[in-house]
């Protein structure tokens, strides 16, 4: 029994000693939340953290164009402010295709919602009504550190939401950190890791260029459009979950205060209505899955791409769900069609064999958790990375819709259905996205009130906040070694230069004395 005692129950009893001592339990926190991109798939996202929270037991008010519906312990007040609704393909490539044309549009976005939201009565109220009661706030930041106004105004600790795993234009903004561009590509670079001399010199110059133009625009709309915000110094986040996981995104070196959360959208698998499941479940071939996503509009498509599609689909074996808006012309006897489909749901069915896809990350992670192969026609922002990666893997094609020809696209979707090794791949790494020690939920609530119990967490918060931009690159520590590299060689140079005059001196031979 002693024996029993000192092997198995005293170490049991002393591990639960100490674990009740270090973890403080706290009530329930009043949580505020703005949601700051009045796109679809980010509020899904911030919708997933949120009910994490509320599942926790938090109490949660969230500020967002997207209403949900009030339940338990959560409260929504509407933001009017515009929408991103569907767009036609050329107006998004012109815009978000080109470093030039993104950074502004995305810094004007920003700018913009801080000014309507901020202008909002009920927003008012809590700004300068004195009558905060809140312990934490949430928001996502798209480019102006402008939506941290409130936190800094309240005093509170701040979380950022991003919901996609790019941030290398924005990371030293709310980490302090930037990226080795030599091992992590940038945000504006397609490649989902800088293999050439080339990739990494891009890679340099994409990220000058995006800490120069965010900076430069930034001062810019503050000297043409000051706003009270722009006289409060920016508040850094304690924490940021971020939509992204190692299995789908490049390793890189992180700081503390970021959190992957990667897949925290995902839900059961629900079933699917009968005219959709006997589609599936009839088709002898399997069934492929096709959508460009809530954004991209597909019937806007020129229509020589939409042909190639058609042409293409209808000469494979197996049948065809196609998110598709309005009637389509010609229609494929083998497609079905509608302008929503249940992709979760249908992605998670066995006779599911590809998902032919632009590239979202919510897609991505749907894909990869169902262990789906990935057909990608990446248009913008993070796609071409999001697909690159799956391509690394070993799950997925890349192709370029600008340039898409029917037999080419056959061929790959053959490949992708036929070669066991794309499925087999797909199925190791919905394994490891799987093997996880906290499911994504459990991780928000877990280093939410991590930050309330250690009074905002301060700690965690990189050094780097605290430099200069010539300190954190070692300009200063460059300079001085340089000087003293170029001071050593001018010393050496006169030394030398001396002993040889020296030399040359004393060994010219002497001329004889005349009688």
């Amino acid at each position: 029994m002693s024996t029993l005692f000192r092997t198995i129950i005293l170490p049991v009893f002393c591990i639960l000693t100490v674990s009740m001592t270090c973890y403080v339990s706290i009530d329930a926190l009043q949580i505020l939340a703005i949601e700051s991109v009045a796109g679809k798939s980010h509020w899904n996202f911030m919708s997933a953290v949120l009910r994490s929270l509320t599942d926790a037991g938090h109490n949660v008010t969230v500020f967002t164009p997207f209403l949900d519906g009030n339940r338990e312990n959560y409260t929504e007040v509407y933001l009017n402010v515009p929408s991103v609704v569907e767009i036609n393909i050329e107006e998004t490539l012109n815009t978000f295709g080109k470093p030039t044309t993104m950074i502004p549009t995305l810094m004007n976005m920003s700018r913009y919602f801080c000014n309507i939201a901020y202008e909002q009565r009920d927003m008012r109220e809590i700004l300068y009504g004195g009558k905060s009661n809140y312990d934490i706030i949430f928001t996502e930041v798209v480019s102006s550190e402008c939506v941290s106004y409130i936190a800094s105004k309240l005093e509170l600790p701040l979380i950022y939401l991003i919901p996609s795993p790019m941030i290398t234009h924005i990371e030293h903004t709310i980490l302090g950190d930037v990226s080795n561009p030599a091992t992590v590509s940038h945000l504006m670079a397609h490649n989902a890791v800088p293999r050439t001399f080339a990739q990494r010199f891009l890679n340099v110059v994409f990220l000058g260029y995006s800490l120069f133009a965010l900076k430069y625009k930034e001062m810019e709309m503050k000297k043409i459009d000051s706003q009270p915000y722009d006289l409060v110094e920016p508040l850094k986040p304690t924490l940021v979950f971020m939509n992204t996981h190692y299995i789908t995104y490049a390793p890189s070196s992180m700081p503390a205060s970021l959190i992957q959360v990667g897949g925290i959208h995902l839900k059961k698998p629900k079933s699917i209505r009968n005219d959709v499941l006997e589609f599936i479940e009839n088709s002898p071939h399997g069934v492929i899955y096709f959508t460009f996503g809530s954004v991209v509009s597909m019937s806007t498509l020129p229509d020589h791409i939409q042909n190639a599609f058609k042409e293409a689909l209808a000469q494979v074996p197996q049948r065809v769900l196609w998110k598709y808006e309005g009637e389509m012309k010609d229609k494929p006897i083998n497609v079905m069609t509608s302008k929503w489909f249940p992709q979760r749901d249908i992605l998670m069915h066995p006779n599911v064999k590809l998902f032919i896809s632009h590239g979202g990350i919510f897609g991505v992670y749907e894909a990869v958790d169902a262990g789906v192969p990935v057909l990608g026609f990446p248009l913008f922002y993070d796609q071409p990375k999001n697909i690159d990666n799956l391509v690394e893997a070993g799950m997925g094609i890349s192709m370029d819709l600008l340039t898409l020809q029917k037999d080419e696209l056959i061929k790959n979707i053959l490949e992708l259905i036929n070669n066991e090794k794309y499925m087999q791949n797909a199925k190791i790494v919905s394994d490891r996205f799987k093997d996880r020690p906290m499911s994504p939920a459990e991780s928000v609530v877990y280093w939410t009130e991590y930050v309330i119990r250690h009074k905002g967490a301060p700690h965690l918060k990189s050094h780097a906040f605290n430099l200069t931009w010539y300190q954190y690159f070692l300009l200063d520590v460059i300079f001085v070694i340089l000087f003293f590299i170029s001071f050593t060689i001018f010393i050496n140079y006169k030394l030398f230069k001396l002993i040889y005059y020296c030399f040359l001196k004393y060994s010219q031979p002497m001329k004889p004395k005349l009688e």
